[in-house]
């Protein structure tokens, strides 16, 4: 039996919250090009999608999750370890592109651990991944040292800083994620079965739908989309960091959230996330051009995400009312 999940209800638009956040975006540049000349420039623009770029491709990973009422804390530990993972390849004499191409493919097994752990031994997404953030980061740390590894060839920094034409290869792949996450959610049973998942999961697998094949497939998604993330990072830092990606979760998490996706699942936004991402990424930029420390920035994306998850919460519970 087929499951056919009504556009029109399933949250695959949202029309207010898109609006609303181009509206946001919209003043917010009108304002940051009048007080500065230099931000419509070519170059900061350029910087500023290439800066949510890493960003937006963790992003459309972290919408499936959260759509399933899930939750993946543990991708900024495997973009630090998946980078680790392509650095000791290149270090052994591995080829740029099989390095990066299995680099990529940790990060999916990693997702998959995560998935396992959840579906097969029904423990919660929040302490499953909580506790393989600690342990990807610990395993980056044990594996180095604590220290970066370094010393790649210069040709395989263009994965993260190159020039293709005038836009730079991270932008093309985020692009890339994001149709091919608009595809998923909108054209095939795998994007339906993840808002049905977070909709009525019990639901699902009383149609005979494998629950536990798609939770965990979602969950290597998000893997994937991590281990480009640190594939990206490691190229443009022409360094494997054991550090790299801390805290990065929460951006990513603020990101989906503030863009239109449930947390209580059953709802996802693509086009959401993106404008999310962006509207982050021009706030970070207008930050510096305002001269205002970085250290407010998760000031900011806090009070984002509370202001997010309210206006939505009001939202869902005026049209809970009006349906009863």
């Amino acid at each position: 039996m087929d499951i056919k999940y009504d556009k029109k209800t399933s949250g695959i638009e949202k029309p207010f919250t898109q609006l609303f956040l181009l509206g946001v975006l919209f003043i917010l540049i009108i304002f940051l090009s009048i007080y500065s000349p230099f931000f419509l420039k070519w170059n900061n623009i350029r910087n500023i999608l290439d800066h949510a770029a890493l960003q937006l491709i963790m992003a459309i990973g972290m919408t499936f999750v959260i759509s399933t009422r899930g939750i993946d804390l543990s991708v900024g530990s495997t973009v630090a370890l998946t980078g680790i993972f392509i650095g000791l390849l290149l270090k052994a004499g591995f080829p740029i592109f099989l390095s990066s191409i299995l680099g990529v493919l940790a990060g999916g097994i990693l997702g998959t651990l995560n998935g396992i752990l959840i579906s097969k031994l029904k423990i919660a997404p929040y302490v499953v991944t909580i506790g393989t953030m600690s342990l990807y980061r610990g395993l980056s740390l044990v594996i180095t040292k604590g220290q970066p590894i370094y010393g790649f060839p210069v040709e395989f920094t263009y994965f993260g800083k190159g020039d293709f034409g005038r836009i730079n290869p991270p932008i093309i792949l985020a692009f890339s994620i994001i149709l091919l996450g608009a595809f998923l959610l909108r054209y095939t049973k795998w994007g339906q079965y993840a808002l049905a998942l977070g909709g009525n999961e019990e639901a699902l697998r009383r149609v005979g739908v494998s629950v536990n094949f798609y939770k965990t497939t979602i969950y290597t998604f998000s893997g994937l989309t991590a281990g480009l993330a640190g594939l990206i990072l490691t190229s443009r830092l022409n360094v494997a960091e054991p550090n790299a990606g801390f805290m990065l979760e929460s951006d990513i998490i603020a990101a989906v959230i503030l863009g239109g996706t449930n947390m209580k699942g059953g709802k996802a936004s693509i086009s959401g996330t993106v404008i999310a991402c962006l509207l982050l990424a021009v706030i970070r930029n207008g930050l510096t051009i305002l001269s205002i420390s970085s250290y407010y920035q998760q000031l900011l994306i806090g009070i984002i995400i509370i202001v997010s998850v309210s206006i939505s919460e009001i939202r869902q519970g005026k049209q809970i009312r009006i349906y009863n």
